[in-house]
């Protein structure tokens, strides 16, 4: 009787999934980091990189935004007097929105 042949399955290295796991983990705490607090009046918000800062300063002056501050020409630092204020600047183009203060050391000025 002859013998078959088995073909072994290869194995990820043991290092693949605690890094994996780190990687999520990090991804998981930064994301909660930087979401914006319910009830802020100051907010940073993100337009899309390739528009120009006059571009999105427009767009936040439509909503009735306040600018506060510059970060990057389509990163600002916005304040929004009515409830719906996010949803109207989503609305005008901005991605997202963060948390000022969590992104604040990474673009002193």
């Amino acid at each position: 009787m002859k013998q078959a042949n088995t073909i072994q399955k290869p194995r990820s290295p043991a290092w693949l999934n605690a890094t994996a796991l780190l990687i999520a983990s990090f991804t998981a705490i930064a994301a909660l980091s930087i979401q914006v607090r319910p009830g802020a009046e100051v907010v940073a918000v993100a337009f899309p990189p390739w528009w120009t800062s006059q571009r999105a300063f427009l767009a936040a002056a439509s909503v009735d935004a306040i600018i506060v501050r510059t970060t990057l020409p389509s990163l600002l630092v916005v304040r929004i007097d009515q409830p719906a204020g996010l949803n109207r600047l989503r609305e005008a183009g901005a991605w997202f929105a963060l948390d000022p203060q969590a992104i604040a050391a990474c673009f002193r000025q």
